[in-house]
């Protein structure tokens, strides 16, 4: 072999001297890169199982009140509007567990102390959720209790159904009072509640004067005030010493703080944040109780990643049309032709509006009447309410 033979030797490769060695540490450094790359993806698919397996173990599915619900179906209302959804939120005054016994004596029962009826529109064009008074006189069906006991049918306050039957009872108690098929329910308790305002880093509102009332453990200055979630839950459950001491004040307070509540996660992103949303979600499911197809993450997405899209001013809160019951003054009994009214059009998805002083409307109908969507909002019956878009401090 030549000299120049041995010359081209190492430029075609043949000693660790020319392009080859370069080719070789390429090589080299892709593989340890993709490697690194593999570990941090890994590593990072990891955390986020842990923390989607965290939030879906935080979910409790209520499978006894599916099943009772399941013995009971051919009673039940059927929907009549596709993709629409009615969501029975349930606000348990349980006292039990570390965190709730601070409220008072476990007395073993737990009874509503906060329900409302959401209503999902199809096309998630509005939400609109209905207070129902704890002190409604209601027929309350022979329900399974916890002891395996079933009652009898009884005509009594509406929130001792939950203390009968817990949410299977409730929910059948709403069916039979409203002809309004309840798609889903979610259950939370005081600590629940609690959690989600502070995740949130609190809920502003304002105050026309101070708040010292012992019984509900709330001491707050007059103005504007954040209340964290130990404040806020004395704020929406505070009774006595708030207004004129009624369930119809208590009620319309709960529902300006659920709009402000609204209204805040929406104006700060939290729905499009992860770095917002993982203490949300921490908090919302982690004394949640819902249906067996809400109680995993997924179940949630599906429902509540449309309504990111329903503007503030089309999220509304009213309480059932309602006057005193005629045999107890301190009762209360649905008021018609309006809570009629207001069930019909909900159960066939038609618009309601709300404003702070309720107009009068007619008894008749006009549901079937082919207005077009603008028109049908233009006509549909004002009950009285607020939006999430009001400022309480405006």
């Amino acid at each position: 072999m030549t000299d120049s033979a041995r010359t081209l030797g190492p430029g075609l490769g043949a000693s660790a001297g020319g392009e080859g060695l370069i080719r070789r540490r390429r090589r080299r450094w892709l593989r340890g890169a993709g490697l690194a790359v593999a570990v941090a993806v890994a590593a990072a698919a990891g955390a986020a199982w842990a923390l989607y397996a965290k939030l879906d173990g935080n979910i409790t599915a209520d499978d006894a009140a599916a099943a009772e619900l399941a013995r009971y179906e051919k009673e039940r209302p059927t929907s009549l509007v596709k993709d629409a959804q009615n969501i029975l939120l349930i606000g348990s005054d349980s006292r039990s567990g570390d965190e709730n016994a601070r409220y008072g004596r476990d007395s073993g029962t737990e009874r509503s102390d906060t329900t409302i009826l959401l209503h999902l529109a199809a096309g998630r064009r509005t939400a609109t959720a209905v207070s129902l008074p704890r002190d409604l006189m209601v027929e309350v069906p022979a329900c399974l209790g916890s002891d395996g006991t079933r009652g009898e049918p009884v005509f009594t306050m509406f929130n001792s159904a939950f203390q009968k039957g817990g949410s299977a009872c409730t929910i059948r108690t709403v069916e039979k009072l409203t002809n309004i098929r309840v798609d889903h329910h979610m259950v939370v308790d005081f600590h629940g509640f609690k959690d989600m305002v502070d995740a949130v880093d609190g809920v502003a509102v304002c105050l026309d004067e101070p708040i010292n009332d012992k019984a509900a453990k709330l001491r707050l200055p007059a103005g504007r005030v954040t209340l964290d979630g130990e404040e806020a839950l004395g704020y929406v459950r505070a009774r006595k010493s708030l207004g004129d001491g009624s369930d119809t004040e208590r009620m319309d307070r709960q529902q300006r703080f659920l709009g402000a509540l609204v209204h805040k996660v929406q104006s700060n992103d939290v729905l499009l944040n992860p770095v917002k949303l993982y203490p949300v979600l921490d908090a919302a499911t982690s004394s949640l109780t819902t249906d067996p197809d809400l109680a995993s993450l997924r179940g949630l997405y599906e429902l509540v990643r449309g309504l990111r899209h329903i503007p503030t001013e089309r999220v509304q809160f009213l309480t059932v049309p309602r006057e005193p019951y005629v045999n107890d003054a301190n009762r209360d009994q649905l008021a018609e032709p309006e809570a009629r009214r207001l069930f019909e059009r909900l159960r066939k998805d038609a618009p309601v509006k709300v404003t702070e002083k309720a107009l009068k409307f007619s008894e008749h109908s006009h549901d079937e009447e082919p207005y077009g969507e603008s028109e049908k909002e233009s006509r549909a019956p004002t009950f009285r309410g607020n939006t999430a878009a009001e400022d309480s401090c405006g």
